[in-house]
C-alpha cells in the first residue's frame, strides 16, 4: 500500500519484525484417569455378551453389556485419544432375586470406570467368594476350564475377557500401558475395526500322573497342571463328567446332580 508523505521528514527507524508468541505447553493429562462426570447423552458403542457358567445350582446363562467411548488426554505435550469402558450393565430379572446385588455392583463398577479405575475394581470383584462351592466359567489359554470362587468372581473374569478382547487389558487382567492404547485406537480409526488379540501360541501344559483316593493305587488319572479339579467319574443322570466340589462329586456338565444332594 502506498502512503503519501505531506510533511517534513525529521527522522526514521527500522520497524522490527514481530516475533510469534509461542503457544503455551500443554499439561500432561493421562486419559486413563480422566474423570467422566456422567454417562454422555446419545449412543455409545457397546459389547453384549452371553455368559454361561456352572455352579452348585446347575448351569446358568446371563447377559452382560459393556459400553465404550473415546477419551482425550495429553501425553508428553501431545493430545491423544484412547478408548475406555464407561458403563457396565447387567439387565435385571435374568435370574433369582439375589442378582439384584450383581445389578447394583454393575452400577458401582460403572462409577469406578468413569472415575478411571475400572481395572482395579474388576480385579477386586475376582476375589469375591461364597460358600456354595466353585463356579466353572470359561477356558484358560490352554483351553482348560476355569474355576472361580463365586458367581460374582466368574462374571468379573468374563468382564476382564471382554476388556482383553477389546484391547484395554492384557490376557491376565492387567492394565495395558496408555501408549499402547493410543496405538490401538489409532488402528481402529485407520482400519475401521477394533484391535484384535493374536491367537495364543502357548506350549501345551505338562501332565503328571496322580492317583485318586480309593482307587487302590491303580488306574492313575493324568491331570494337566493348573487345570483345576480332577474327573472322578460320570454323572448317573446325564452321563456327564463328575468333579469334586467341596468334597462332593458334582456334575461338571451342568445338569445339577450332586452326590451330596
Amino acid at each position: 500500500m502506498t502512503v503519501e508523505i505531506t510533511s517534513k521528514i525529521v527522522g526514521y527507524r527500522i520497524k522490527q519484525q514481530e516475533q510469534a508468541v509461542p503457544a503455551p505447553e500443554l499439561q500432561d493429562e493421562n486419559p486413563l484417569t480422566v474423570r467422566i462426570p456422567s454417562r454422555p447423552e446419545g449412543t455409545l458403542e457397546a459389547v453384549s455378551e452371553k455368559i454361561s457358567y456352572v455352579g452348585a445350582e446347575g448351569r446358568k446363562k446371563v447377559y452382560l453389556l459393556v459400553s465404550f467411548m473415546p477419551v482425550e488426554g495429553v501425553i508428553g505435550g501431545r493430545r491423544v485419544v484412547i478408548e475406555r469402558p464407561v458403563e457396565f450393565f447387567f439387565p435385571s430379572g435374568q435370574l433369582s432375586s439375589e442378582h439384584q446385588w450383581i445389578t447394583a455392583t454393575m452400577r458401582s463398577l460403572s462409577l469406578a470406570a468413569r472415575g478411571g479405575y475400572a481395572t482395579q475394581a474388576v480385579a477386586d470383584l475376582r476375589k469375591v467368594a461364597w460358600d456354595k462351592g466353585l463356579v466353572r466359567c470359561g477356558m484358560n489359554r490352554w483351553k482348560k476350564p476355569m474355576f472361580h470362587d463365586s458367581e460374582v468372581a466368574a462374571i468379573a473374569w468374563s468382564i476382564q475377557q471382554i476388556l482383553y478382547r477389546r484391547g484395554f487389558l492384557d490376557q491376565d487382567g492387567n492394565q495395558v500401558p496408555v501408549e499402547m492404547l493410543v496405538e490401538r485406537y489409532a488402528h481402529r480409526l485407520q482400519h475401521g475395526h477394533a484391535w484384535q488379540p493374536e491367537e495364543a501360541t502357548e506350549p501345551a501344559p505338562v501332565t503328571q500322573e496322580i492317583v485318586e483316593p480309593g482307587s487302590g493305587g491303580s488306574a492313575p488319572v493324568k491331570k494337566p497342571e493348573g487345570s483345576g479339579p480332577v474327573s472322578v467319574g460320570n454323572c448317573p443322570e446325564c452321563r456327564g463328567e463328575l468333579i469334586m466340589m467341596d468334597g462332593c462329586p458334582t456334575c461338571y456338565a451342568g445338569c445339577g446332580w450332586s452326590k451330596c444332594g
